[in-house]
């Protein structure tokens, strides 16, 4: 079976983490663009064959990045990361899929906090760490849906909450994030429910 790789990165526009899968032939073949379904954002891509040269759309800082990889890297094994320059933060992954969308899921969290200025002014910063990790874990085993049906969200982080987006209806499901009843609180729930548009 011919190898294929995952290309991911989270859109600068509207927070949305982009996933798609190339072959290799493909990606050896020409150059590459994966597109945000927004229309605001496109990794591209190109080769000569022994290097790579990618351009990445920054869900961290919000710019762009160049970078050169090499075509073994690229084509063959785990995969790759790379990171935003400006803020030493991960900000894109190549790589097989699950590893990618794995990976894409703990990006978007980092992406929620450097998007709000006011996120690193956290009402307790390991409250807040803490959180983010059960939200992790939980995004591992699918534990997170809304009630429109839809399993496609993103994280907004506050000073002192977590707020889950629902990207297909925009329900909102906001979570304390300040002291260690809220922790507690989220360690209880095994699974969490966004509202809908319309809940409560």
């Amino acid at each position: 079976m011919e190898e294929r790789r995952t290309i991911g990165y989270i859109c600068p526009q509207c927070g949305q983490a982009v996933a798609e899968e190339r072959t290799a032939f493909a990606l050896s073949a020409g150059p590459q663009a994966v597109r945000c379904p927004c229309g605001k954002s496109a990794l591209t891509m190109e080769t000569d064959g022994l290097q790579f040269r990618v351009e990445v759309p920054c869900g961290i800082c919000g710019g762009s990045h160049r970078a050169q990889v090499s075509a073994d890297a690229m084509l063959r094994g785990k995969g790759i990361a790379l990171s935003c320059p400006k803020t030493r933060q991960l900000c894109c992954y190549i790589g097989e899929e699950g590893r990618v969308r794995a990976a894409l899921k703990e990006l978007e969290i980092t992406a929620g906090k450097w998007k709000d200025p006011e996120a690193s002014h956290f009402a307790d910063s390991l409250i807040m760490y803490e959180v983010l990790s059960e939200l992790k874990e939980s995004a591992a085993r699918d534990g997170i849906s809304c009630a429109c049906g839809s399993r496609a969200y993103a994280i907004e982080v506050r000073p002192g909450a977590v707020d889950l987006v629902c990207r297909d209806c925009g329900a909102k499901l906001r979570l304390p994030a300040a002291t260690d009843e809220d922790l507690d609180s989220l360690c209880c729930q095994y699974r969490l429910r966004i509202p809908g548009r319309g809940g409560r």
